[in-house]
């Protein structure tokens, strides 16, 4: 740039950039960041529209019994269903999402369209499972999210142990004290909490004991190659042996081979999530799987349910 007014344009393009790369990066400038910048602000301003529009939907995925491979829970994953663009990726549009801020209000209708999902569910009979759903730093610092879920809980009628939350190591490093009290609350509320994508943060183990929650999710980057010889299997035998001396269960990602669940299931782990057992999808195609479950069916059964709808 030529003038201060450019300078300062470019100077905030970089620092963006930045920023979206993690902690401790830095970008030098370059022409093609200003035409993503233009992209971002292109998508928020949709964004802003697309829940008045019902454009966002949830899928959910199955978390099955590592044992029997029942179906025990699910998480609720947020899309984006564009009418132009079709299905845009979460990785696309939510650190957009965070960086404007609009993560809080599609955060808070992840969770009340979950339960409301949850209480159609259960008054249709259908016996459904936990449902847990993923928390911005946002919504965790902000201090309004014991009052919400209890709002949320209230409105739906539904009991607390069927609600999910699951949050980041790095989330809940920030302001350790402040962490502390806000999971003793929704834990005395009843509310499941989860640790996600655990072993890809910077959580002490100090900390960690300090934290009440009930379970680890062992990061999908260490179970890609978990049945080779390298040091991911490992780590993922070490996080199980941990969490269940800290009395938590443990729940794998992004299982889908055979090879990696033998090698979870000979370690301890509890519950696997993956394409093994089943894709995310809409409520209305989840509800396969809770017949499913109802019927005494297991987790592979699911992932064969799902298969034969997405081959029609």
């Amino acid at each position: 740039g030529l003038t201060p007014a450019e300078l300062l344009r470019n100077a905030d393009a970089a620092m963006y950039r930045a920023k979206a790369e993690g902690r401790d990066a830095y970008q030098f400038y370059s022409a093609d960041m200003n035409s993503a910048s233009l992209g971002d602000l292109l998508l928020e301003n949709q964004l802003r529209g697309a829940l008045e529009r019902n454009e966002l939907e949830l899928h959910y995925q199955p978390k099955v019994c590592a044992t029997n491979g029942r179906l025990v829970g699910a998480e609720a994953l947020l899309r984006w269903r564009h009418p132009d663009l079709g299905l845009i990726s979460p990785g696309r549009f939510v650190p957009v999402a965070e960086e404007s801020g609009l993560i809080v209000p599609i955060g808070e209708w992840v969770m009340r369209e979950a339960c409301r999902q949850l209480q159609v569910w259960r008054d249709a009979g259908m016996m459904p499972v936990p449902v847990a759903v993923n928390l911005s730093a946002h919504q965790f610092t902000q201090g309004k999210l014991s009052s919400l879920v209890e709002e949320v809980l209230t409105e739906t009628r539904l009991p607390a142990g069927l609600l999910g939350l699951e949050l980041t190591e790095t989330m809940l490093m920030r302001d350790v004290d402040r962490t502390i009290e806000t999971l003793n609350i929704l834990q005395d509320m009843g509310i499941d909490l989860s640790i996600d994508d655990f072993g890809t943060g910077y959580s002490s183990l100090s900390y960690l004991k300090q934290f009440r929650v009930n379970v680890l999710k062992i990061d999908r980057s260490f179970v890609n190659d978990i049945h080779r010889e390298n040091t991911d299997g490992k780590i993922a035998a070490a996080v199980i042996a941990l969490a269940h001396s800290l009395c938590m269960n443990v729940v794998a990602e992004g299982v889908e081979t055979e090879a990696q669940r033998e090698f979870l299931l000979a370690h301890g782990c509890d519950q696997f999530q993956g394409y093994l057992f089943g894709r995310p999808v809409p409520a209305a195609e989840f509800e396969k799987a809770l017949t499913a479950r109802r019927m005494g069916l297991p987790g592979t059964v699911l992932a064969k349910l799902h298969e034969d709808v997405t081959s029609i």
